[in-house]
């Protein structure tokens, strides 16, 4: 088929990131911009090629000149925003958190069943090569104990919180949260390397957003948070967090040996260390034998999860399992996510 006609809503950095990706994908092109002002979507489209803009949702998805939409707004409006383009026959590219919860994850991917349609999570640390690696790379480890999936990063919107001012990604209202920003990279990581888990324990440290009415019941945020998954014969822990770095790696121990990564939101450079039995030690004993592996990364990786979407919708029978595959993972990654926001306290409007 011809190039994929592409639109977008949202004018952030990650759909700034999403454009030069873009242009990292031959079969697509980039034709539209959707915004609530009609200014704000001409000008944005102007700046980046397009030469259509939208500020009526309706009126982008019955537009005969678009296939397929890219989602990067805020995460209250995903699931809403997809049903409606679906509904116009939009293949639908969501950023991650996909929805706020699993059960309106649901409802989008079913209705992308219902009209034959592709619905993606572009959750950009589940493709792609550093990914695969990490799959297949398990097994070194032989029978897995202990698992660890780590990212913490400071905010740069911390200070206005702190100030008692609104923040968007600390705001329950918006279905957001360190937890649906930062920790969601954990958590599919972690499900894709091992499934679902058995149960999930979790606690967060969180905050009570300011400047809202005495009787709203959603006023409590996650600002960093732990959980632990249980599996049959191991544990996996997960930390992540907005308001402190982490410099630790992520780590998988196992009978055979320990292989760890740095970096969760983009796992490229992966070290194995063999277990090397020294009769009784006090102490661990590491390092002899480590091998370490790199893989082909480039600058933006958010051009494996378009590929993917992209060749998907051209029909390609790979992508299309790919995409089952992800469908899977998003809606048990936030059945797990909805648990620990749960055990935190943690609600949002939308749950309802």
């Amino acid at each position: 088929m011809d190039k994929v006609r592409i639109a977008t809503i949202g004018r952030s950095a990650i759909t700034e990131r999403f454009l030069d990706a873009l242009g990292q994908v031959p079969e697509a092109e980039y034709v539209a911009s959707y915004s609530r002002k009609e200014e704000d979507a001409r000008s944005f489209a102007e700046v980046h090629g397009a030469h259509l803009a939208f500020s009526s949702l309706e009126e982008l998805g019955a537009s005969d000149q678009i296939d397929a939409v890219y989602i990067g707004s805020p995460n209250v409006l995903h699931a809403e925003q997809a049903k409606t383009l679906l509904a116009g026959g939009k293949h639908v590219l969501v950023e991650k958190s996909f929805a706020a919860n699993r059960k309106l994850a649901e409802e989008v991917f079913g209705l992308a069943h219902e009209q034959g349609l592709v619905a993606l999570e572009a959750a950009r640390n589940t493709f792609g090569p550093g990914a695969a690696y990490l799959k297949d790379a398990v097994s070194k480890t032989g029978k897995v104990r202990l698992a660890t999936f780590r990212f913490s990063k400071v905010t740069s919107r911390i200070k206005k919180l702190e100030a008692g001012e609104h923040v968007n990604i600390f705001d329950p209202h918006m279905a957001a949260g360190a937890l649906m920003d930062i920790g969601v990279y954990c958590v599919e990581s972690a499900l894709q390397v091992f499934g679902a888990p058995e149960s999930v324990k979790a606690s967060a440290v969180t905050h009570q957003v300011e400047g809202r009415s005495a009787d709203d019941p959603y006023t409590t945020i996650d600002l960093a948070g732990e959980a632990i998954l249980s599996y049959p014969g191991f544990l996996v822990s997960l930390s992540y967090g907005k308001v402190s770095n982490d410099y630790l790696a992520s780590q998988i121990e196992g009978s055979a040996g320990t292989l760890f990564w740095k970096e969760t939101s983009c796992p490229r450079t992966f070290t194995f260390t063999p277990y090397v039995d020294k009769g009784m030690v006090y102490g661990t004993i590491g390092g002899e034998g480590a091998e370490t592996t790199s893989v082909d990364m480039p600058e933006n990786d958010m051009q494996f999860e378009l590929a993917s979407f992209v060749h998907a919708i051209q029909g390609d029978s790979e992508a299309l399992a790919e995409a089952a595959e992800h469908e899977k993972l998003t809606l048990a990654s936030l059945a797990v996510m909805d648990d620990i926001r749960r055990q935190c306290g943690i609600a949002f409007p939308v749950d309802r």
